[in-house]
C-alpha cells in the first residue's frame, strides 16, 4: 500500500508539472534567477520553451538561457543561447553585447568586432561597443580606427575615464609618448585643481599607467615616484609593485624588486608572468 501510495504521489506531481503554463515556468525561472538557483532556472526556461516554441517572448529568454549557462562557465552553450536568441530578434542591442562579451571572454575577438560594429550601426555612441571595439583595434594594431572610436566615444562623453585611459594607452602602443604622458598628467592635474571627478583607486591606475610610458622613456626616477603614489593611494593595486619590482630590478636593487614582485603575485598576478622576473632576483 506505502508503494502504491508513493507511485500516486509521484504520478501526481508529473501531471501537475506537465500542465504548467508557459506563464508560469517563466515566473518559476525568474524566481529560482532571484534566489540564485541557476541549474533549476535553466530547467525551467527550457521548459517554458517546450510549451510554446513559436512564442515572441522566447528571444529574451534565450538570451537569460545564455547568461545563466555563462554564469555556469558553460560557454559553448551559452553562445549557441545567443545565436537563437539573435535569430529571434537580430537588432537586439543587449542580446548583441552579451555575445559580444562572451566571444571576448573566449577569445574570439573578430566575432566580438563584428557584434560591437552592428550594435554601432543601431546605437553608435554606445559606451559599451565604442570600448570593447576600439580594445579589438588596439590588439589588432589598428591605431587609426582604434582612435576614431576613443574620439567618438569622448565627443559624447569627455569625461569618460576609460576612453581617456585607453586612448592614452593606444598613444604609448604608438608610440607616440609624449601625446600619451599629456594626456595621463592631464588627468592627474585635474586632481589638484578640485576638478576631477576620479575615486582615489582610480587616480592611482592613471599614476601606473603615467610610470609605465615614463619606465618606457628611460625617466626611472620619475617611474618611481608616480609608482609610489599609486601604491598610497590604494596599496591592493597589483600592477604597480609589478612595475615597480621591473624597475628595482633594472637599479640592481633585487631585494626591494623581489619584495615587490612577490606582493603583486599575492595580489592577483599569475605566477607564469612573475616567475621569470623571480628568478632575476637571485
Amino acid at each position: 500500500m506505502k508503494r502504491a501510495g508513493l507511485i500516486l504521489v509521484v504520478l501526481m506531481m508529473a501531471v501537475r508539472l506537465s500542465a504548467q503554463t508557459y506563464e508560469e515556468w517563466c515566473d518559476r525561472a525568474l524566481f529560482a534567477i532571484e534566489h540564485d538557483s541557476l541549474p533549476q532556472a535553466e530547467q525551467y526556461i527550457r521548459e517554458a520553451l517546450k510549451r510554446d516554441p513559436a512564442n515572441a517572448r522566447n528571444a529574451l529568454l534565450f538570451s537569460n538561457l545564455g547568461l545563466i549557462q555563462r554564469s555556469q562557465h558553460k560557454y559553448d552553450e551559452a553562445l549557441e543561447s545567443y545565436n537563437f536568441a539573435l535569430s529571434m530578434a537580430p537588432r537586439n542591442v543587449v542580446i548583441l553585447l552579451n555575445r559580444a562579451a562572451l566571444c571576448m571572454e573566449l577569445g574570439k575577438y573578430k566575432q566580438a568586432k563584428v557584434d560591437y560594429s552592428l550594435v554601432l550601426d543601431l546605437q553608435p555612441a554606445n559606451r559599451e561597443a565604442l570600448l570593447m571595439r576600439a580594445y579589438i583595434y588596439r590588439q589588432e594594431k589598428d591605431y587609426r580606427s582604434a582612435r576614431a572610436d576613443y574620439d567618438t566615444l569622448l565627443k559624447h562623453i569627455p569625461q569618460d575615464f576609460e576612453g581617456r585611459l585607453g586612448l592614452a594607452m593606444l598613444e604609448q602602443k604608438d608610440k607616440k609618448y609624449d601625446v600619451a604622458l599629456a594626456l595621463l598628467t592631464r588627468m592627474i592635474d585635474e586632481k589638484a585643481e578640485g576638478t576631477s571627478l576620479l575615486t582615489s583607486s582610480r587616480h592611482a591606475v592613471v599614476y601606473v599607467a603615467r610610470a609605465g610610458v615614463e619606465k618606457e622613456l628611460g625617466n626611472n626616477d620619475r617611474a618611481l615616484m608616480d609608482l609610489n603614489e599609486a601604491i598610497r593611494l590604494d596599496a591592493s593595486l597589483s600592477e604597480a609593485y609589478w612595475v615597480r619590482g621591473q624597475i628595482y630590478l633594472l637599479q640592481q636593487q633585487k631585494n626591494l624588486a623581489r619584495r615587490d614582485f612577490e606582493q603583486a603575485a599575492a595580489l592577483g598576478i599569475p605566477m607564469s608572468e612573475i616567475g621569470s622576473w623571480l628568478e632575476q632576483c637571485r
